[in-house]
């Protein structure tokens, strides 16, 4: 018997899809975004505290997160129950700051990555843990339900607009850095300010841009982005019920920091733009498709 434990809603989707595509038996220790998630891809299931779950478990399999301590404490119940850990990592950067709060590091006994770019970065990192490479099951239903999709996609691509519709994804940066490190300005920016920076500089999109959508992080609620129209004008929308592939079909670009979703829309065959601000930690995602809007900003000054 395995335990599944996530919260944040990157690592609660590879894992739900993990568990859903071998049809695993699990004890499942969820919190957060990550409940409606596995609900959402396995139907009803049964909730355990941390304790019973481990407890009830041969191994622990876990995701990582910012906005909660669920898995760390996880790796920590699991060692008293001398139970293995196994991490799947969802992302591309800061590894091992993952596995760290207040100064007290828990890593796993083996970790899980995605794809070849994650494997390295793991391997540097994690020089002395089993990094094993397994295909992202995520990635693979996202890759099915486009390809399922395509008709829309190249459907929506084709009707003439008034100009371009973005889609900006938004991340709870003020939030992780001050629950993880006591200060809201880790990453060097929030989310406000970036959003503040793309609105500043969104000139360099080389086009009339028709609207802005702006999609809240699964953890955050819509009326943290309430401001956004007054302040910017009626083009700015907040996205509101749809899923990311429906909010990504729709629009031209894809502007973000470093999420993941921000591959989903690479994926779809979208423009990424990453608009993390001057001062801010440079974007992680190994990509190359993936654009800087400093970048852009420097060619647009300098031609």
């Amino acid at each position: 018997m395995i335990c599944v434990c996530s919260h944040d809603a990157g690592g609660a989707e590879i894992l739900a899809s993990y568990v859903a595509k071998y049809e695993l038996n699990c004890n499942f220790v969820l919190a957060g975004p990550a409940i409606d998630i596995f609900i959402k891809k396995l139907g009803n299931i049964h909730l355990m505290d941390l304790n019973e779950g481990i407890q009830k478990s041969d191994e622990l399999i876990c995701s990582t997160s910012w906005q909660s301590n669920l898995e760390w404490d996880a790796i920590g119940v699991a060692r008293q129950y001398s139970k293995k850990v196994i991490t799947f990592l969802d992302h591309w950067g800061h590894y091992e700051d993952r596995f760290i709060r207040n100064g007290e590091k828990r890593l796993p006994d083996e970790i899980w990555v995605g794809d070849l770019e994650a494997k390295s970065l793991a391997i540097k990192c994690f020089p002395k843990i089993p990094i094993k490479l397994v295909a992202n099951p995520y990635f693979d239903e996202i890759r099915r339900e486009i390809l399922a999709r395509k008709v829309e996609l190249s459907i929506f691509s084709s009707i003439p607009k008034h100009g371009l519709s973005i889609l900006f994804i938004s991340e709870p940066l003020a939030d992780h850095g001050l629950k993880g490190f006591g200060d809201t300005l880790y990453w060097g920016y929030t989310e406000d300010q970036a959003l503040h920076y793309f609105h500043q500089h969104r000139y360099v999109l080389g086009a009339v841009i028709h609207q802005v959508v702006v999609r809240p992080h699964p953890s955050e609620v819509i009326e943290k982005y309430s401001w956004v129209k007054e302040v910017f004008g009626e083009q700015y929308f907040i996205s509101n019920g749809k899923s990311l592939i429906d909010d990504i079909i729709e629009c031209d670009i894809v502007v973000g920091f470093q999420s993941m979703a921000m591959m989903v829309a690479l994926l779809a065959g979208r423009r990424v733009i990453s608009c993390i601000p001057p001062g801010g930690i440079s974007c992680c995602l190994p990509h190359q498709e993936i654009e800087s809007m400093q970048e852009l900003i420097r060619i647009d000054v300098d031609v």
